[in-house]
Formats: structure tokens, C-alpha cells, sequence
């Protein structure tokens, strides 16, 4: 298995110093481009003065009051939580791929999202979304989804010898390869509820807002609270177990809570918008290669990346088809996502040439 570990000299060399600030602007220009995307037509001009108002500014009000209730209550907060779903998934791929140490890990490495994907999927089937709220129930679902497939894998991966990464990984890809089999099963069993789980699938944020956020938040903070608490131990976690274990430190407690706090960051992510594949995969690798690998600078950095790519990605859903319709962001994701892992495998294969 490929290896995620470069030196110390390795993880410093490239390092610039100004690309938090380029993807933090880059992230703000998403934003701005995703406020003035949408069947509503809105100027650049309308959609500032709606903004600039929002935030205390002394600007004349739009012309069309109808335009700030587009821009502010359903426009802005999509956006806001696109960023941090491309947020938590960047930050959940940068922890795989370090504590597995493997750089082509993601969100979906450990079968999480898969299992959050038949949590949703086994809601809509049930009808719960329909007799709890659409709201509450599918999320709930998602979530415990993804908890219970981080639980089944790290069990099994204890009682086939421990928790060592090459038995996470084979673990994972057993628990995604059943988790998929039962999603299948399950829309074969109710024909009613396949568009619904389809749409689920390829991930998306339409109709997504505030109160979704409200939702993904607490995952979000906790997920980012307990990767915090163990970062240092990730970055000796990629010398190796038993270099770590000589330095004292808890690998197996380490990799369970970062394991966690990635699943955790993942299974919130996927409870509001769905599966949305190559975040996770693109922004760590990019944000590597630009500023090395050490964690308390790529994690961060990846954050600011992932949740740009999101909202640039949510823009192209909106804008790409003529006539007002919307494609899946997750299609998008795919879309940017399968020529970059080629260029992976082919830069990849180039360095290991003599």
C-alpha cells in the first residue's frame, strides 16, 4: 500500500505562504458567484448592495425587495453550508489518508458514507421522512448509518487482528462492499422510493439552507473537536506504529478518535447534502503537494480548499444546464474528480520511473 509519510524536510519544501489567503479568496468569490446564481436573475451590483446591507453597510436597498428574501434566506445560507460540507470532507479525507497512511484514502475508504447513504436510504423506504419530517428523520437516519458502519468496521477490524491499517482498510472495504449490496436491496424492494434514493446518491444541495445547517453544525464542531485534540499524534502516526508506540504515544486510542472525528465529519456531511465523492480525495492531495504535510497546516488548508471547491462546484450544478435545471453537485465533483485521479495515478507512475 502506498505510503503517506514524507520527511520533515519533504513536508516543509513547497510551503507558501500566502495560499490561505488565495483559497480563502477564492472561497469568498465562490460565495459571491453562488448569490448571484439561480433562476432569479440578480446583477452583481443588486446581489452587493443585498449583502453589504445584510452586514451594517449604508447601501440603497435593491429595487426588488423579493431579491434580498432570494439572495439572504435561500441563496446565501446553501452556499454557507456547501463551504463547510466541502469543509468536513476535505478535512475527513486529509485524516484518512493520514492515519491509514495511504494518499488515494477519502470519506468513502471506510464505507461511512456508504453507511449513511442506507441510513437516508432506509428512511425514505420506511416513510419516516414522510411521518417525521423530511427534515429531522432522514439526517437522524444518516447519521446513525455512518456511526453504526465506523462501529461494524473498527469490530471487525479488533477481532481480525487489531488495529492496524492494513485490517481498517480490508475491514472497510467489507463493511462499503455489504453497505452497498443492501442499498441495492433496498431499492429493488420498494420501486416507490428509487428516485428519491437515486437523487440521495448522486448527492446535491437543492432546497438545502439554514436549517440544514443548524443540523451539520454540531457534527461539524465535534468531528473538528476531537481531530484537534489528537492532531499532533496523526503527524507521528504517519512514522509508523512502532516508531510511534517508542514514542509514547497511544496509536490505538489516537487512530480510534481521529477515525471518529473523520466518520463523524463524513456521516454530518452526507446527512444534509447527500454523496459527494472527490472532495475528500482532491483538496487534502492539492493543499499537500502546495504546503507539504504536516497536519496542523494541510487540515486547515484543506478546509479552506474543500469548501471553495464545493460552492464553485454547486455554481457550475446551477449554471451548466440551460433552461433553469440543476444537475447534482455530486455529479460535478465526479466530473472534476475522475481526470484528477488519473493525473494521480500518472504522476504517480512517472516518479516511479527511474
Amino acid at each position: 500500500m502506498a505510503n503517506a509519510c514524507p520527511s520533515h524536510d519533504e513536508a516543509r519544501r513547497g510551503r507558501f505562504p500566502g495560499l490561505p489567503l488565495a483559497m480563502l479568496l477564492a472561497g469568498l468569490a465562490a460565495v459571491a458567484a453562488a448569490c448571484l446564481s439561480g433562476a432569479y436573475p440578480a446583477s452583481p451590483a443588486q446581489v452587493a448592495a443585498v449583502l453589504g446591507r445584510a452586514v451594517g453597510l449604508p447601501l440603497a436597498a435593491p429595487a426588488d425587495p423579493a431579491l434580498t428574501a432570494v439572495v439572504l434566506d435561500l441563496r446565501l445560507w446553501r452556499a454557507v453550508l456547501a463551504y463547510g460540507v466541502g469543509a468536513a470532507l476535505a478535512v475527513a479525507g486529509g485524516v484518512f489518508q493520514g492515519v491509514l497512511r495511504n494518499p488515494l484514502a477519502d470519506p468513502f475508504t471506510l464505507g461511512v458514507s456508504g453507511g449513511a447513504a442506507f441510513g437516508a436510504a432506509l428512511s425514505l423506504t420506511l416513510g419516516l421522512a414522510a411521518t417525521s419530517g423530511r427534515l429531522f428523520a432522514t439526517p437522524a437516519c444518516a447519521l446513525l448509518g455512518g456511526g453504526a458502519a465506523l462501529a461494524g468496521v473498527l469490530a471487525l477490524s479488533r477481532l481480525s487482528g487489531g488495529l492496524r491499517r492494513e485490517t481498517v482498510v480490508l475491514s472497510g472495504i467489507i463493511a462499503a462492499t455489504f453497505l452497498s449490496a443492501l442499498l441495492s436491496l433496498v431499492k429493488a424492494l420498494n420501486e416507490e422510493s428509487v428516485a428519491g434514493i437515486v437523487f440521495w446518491i448522486m448527492g446535491g444541495l437543492q432546497g438545502r439552507g439554514k436549517a440544514e445547517l443548524a443540523l451539520f453544525l454540531p457534527c461539524f464542531a465535534v468531528g473538528l473537536a476531537l481531530i484537534r485534540l489528537y492532531i499532533r499524534e496523526l503527524d507521528i502516526l504517519l512514522l509508523g506504529e512502532t516508531q510511534a508506540r517508542q514514542l509514547g504515544v497511544p496509536a490505538g486510542r489516537a487512530r480510534v478518535a481521529l477515525l471518529a472525528g473523520a466518520s463523524l465529519l463524513t456521516a454530518g456531511a452526507v446527512a444534509v447534502s447527500g454523496v459527494i465523492g472527490f472532495v475528500g480525495l482532491i483538496a487534502p492531495h492539492a493543499c499537500r503537494r502546495l504546503s507539504g504535510a504536516e497536519h496542523g497546516t494541510l487540515l486547515p488548508q484543506s478546509a479552506l480548499c474543500g469548501g471553495a471547491l464545493l460552492v464553485a462546484s454547486d455554481v457550475l450544478a446551477r449554471v451548466i444546464l440551460p433552461g433553469g435545471a440543476e444537475l447534482p453537485v455530486g455529479v460535478v465533483t465526479a466530473l472534476l474528480g475522475g481526470p484528477f485521479f488519473c493525473f494521480l495515478l500518472l504522476s504517480r507512475g512517472n516518479g516511479a520511473r527511474p
